[in-house]
């Protein structure tokens, strides 16, 4: 069912224990948008936890509730009276669903190919971030502000965003970051907490570049990681960032397999809708940044998603 946002925060009023959760390997968005949530209900009494079924990256450690995220455990299910999704279908939480009881569920997301399959769904595509639908909240819950709400706001807000880079970035975006330092965000503060990699991070940077391969007479790039290679990097965050501004460039798309037939893609481009590329897999996303899973062997997953890249460029040339 469609809700609008006074809708979804009557939802949100009318529970007293929520437990909140997103995708998994989760970015900026998912993770500030949760704690953000999360520490709104508790400011208005209710009981609220975040449970994500994936490791956090320490570099997140500098958000307000970073140590008190748990991992979903269900062999021990948690009863809630609301379960809230963020950042995408619920199809995309890991074990999150089967280890929570709750009686109702809520999904908020921004992007445009939500499923919509939840019981309550919420999804405003023109927002860059979920976080900036949870600042659109504090203007429907009698909510006061706090610095601890902020930091996770703008976090969210600034990593979708590019840090403002990125098309999505609107004018409300601007005004909502605004906000956040108003109440006490520092912006230096959360990005160089953000940019900061160990030293073997920043080798495997070097290694990955390394391993870049430009595909489609040139017009995508890509870096393609071995489930060997996947497990023995720290970090795969920075990667797709490298290769994406490669002159002439459309597309660039970094893979990682996860275990023998499952790989992980995600697709940056600048213009062309990935999105539609990563539908035709299960996936989702926006216009210029989607992702999917691509349930086979490394190889075929490799040669799947180049032909399906390739296709997308030649259609729109």
């Amino acid at each position: 069912m469609i809700v609008t946002l006074s809708e979804t925060a009557a939802i949100l009023a009318s529970a007293q224990r929520v437990v909140i959760t997103a995708h998994e390997n989760p970015d900026g968005d998912a993770i500030g948008s949760s704690l953000g949530l999360m520490h709104m209900l508790r400011s208005l009494g209710k009981e609220a936890c975040v449970l994500l079924d994936d490791d956090i990256p320490a570099i997140f450690s500098v958000l307000p509730g970073y140590d008190i995220i748990r991992r979903p455990d269900e062999k021990e299910p948690v009863e809630a009276d609301l379960l809230v999704v963020l950042d995408t279908s619920t199809d995309r939480t890991g074990c999150t669903l089967a280890a929570v009881k709750a009686e109702h569920l809520l999904n908020i997301d921004h992007h445009q190919t939500n499923d919509n399959s939840a019981e309550y769904t919420y999804v405003a595509p023109g927002r860059a971030a979920t976080a900036e639908i949870i600042y659109d909240l504090t203007r429907e819950l009698p909510v006061k502000l706090t610095k601890d709400m902020a930091v996770c706001i703008y976090t969210g807000l600034a990593t979708d965003s590019g840090f403002f880079r990125f098309s999505n970035t609107t004018s409300h975006t601007m005004r909502a970051a605004a906000e956040m330092l108003d109440h006490g965000v520092t912006p230096n503060v959360i990005s160089e907490a953000l940019e900061q990699k160990p030293y073997q991070t920043v080798r495997d940077i070097g290694e990955a570049i390394e391993m870049a391969e430009l595909f489609a007479d040139g017009h995508a790039a890509g870096i393609f990681l071995d489930e060997a290679t996947t497990a023995r990097m720290k970090s795969t965050e920075s990667f797709i960032g490298m290769i994406r501004v490669i002159e002439g460039v459309d597309i660039a798309v970094v893979m990682k397999a996860k275990e023998k037939e499952l790989c992980r893609v995600s697709m940056r481009s600048k213009g062309i809708d990935v999105s539609k590329i990563a539908l035709q897999f299960g996936g989702g996303g926006h216009t210029r940044a989607a992702g999917c899973t691509l349930l086979m062997p490394f190889e075929d997953a490799k040669r799947t998603i180049c032909e399906a890249i390739s296709k997308a460029i030649w259609e729109n040339k």
